[in-house]
């Protein structure tokens, strides 16, 4: 019995790449977002899905969206795969956050530090993969789709892989990119990592 999960990087808002948002709110997609997220349900449009899960923060739902109306499925909210809590890092431009010494290290060592306030990425991996699991039981034999981000999809491939925390930086989650894992009792494969649908 398989599992077949659609792994899938929210698309463009104007603060990819200057801003750390974390669960910021009221950060929604711009217009190169709006349009990724429609070439986003077009590459899904002849998927056979069971479901489509979403993170709660806007920019994921914005872009799971237009995947649900193609498929004529309703979206499902699920706060376990929402951003890693950064805290007191949340909304702080990469320019004053590569002033800290604390973020340096978070950054060179995942596995070890912990976001000011915030989450280390060991529990993101937890949350992360324990609801994968619960769908995977919920939807054998099935496909789902989780709108999510950056590092909880890192944490989630890296797991399966059997790659240490650490090992993120190996790993590239673009915008709007669909990476695709099967998980059955045996174990796990990845079909495809960050595929992005051509503009």
């Amino acid at each position: 019995m398989t599992t077949t999960f659609y792994l899938v990087r929210h698309a463009d808002h104007d603060r990819v790449g200057t801003v750390l948002c974390g669960r910021m709110p009221d950060v929604h997609l711009g217009s190169v977002g709006r349009a990724q997220a429609e070439r986003l349900a077009q590459r899904f449009g002849d998927e056979n899905v069971a479901g489509i899960y979403t993170s709660p923060l806007e920019r994921a739902v914005e872009t799971a969206q237009p995947i649900a109306a193609r498929l004529a499925q309703a979206c499902q909210v699920c706060d376990a795969i929402s951003e890693i809590d950064v805290g007191r890092w949340s909304g702080l431009s990469f320019e004053v956050l590569n002033q800290d010494p604390l973020w340096s290290s978070w950054n060179s060592s995942r596995g070890t530090n912990r976001a000011p306030e915030g989450e280390t990425m060991l529990e993101v991996q937890a949350r992360v993969v324990g609801a994968m699991e619960r769908m995977r039981n919920r939807h054998a034999e099935r496909s789902v789709i989780l709108v999510s981000h950056s590092d909880v999809i890192k944490a989630a491939l890296l797991y399966h892989l059997g790659m240490p925390i650490d090992a993120y930086t190996r790993i590239e989650v673009e915008p709007a990119s669909t990476s695709t894992l099967v998980i059955g009792d045996w174990g796990s494969k990845l079909l495809r990592l960050n595929e992005v649908v051509a503009a």
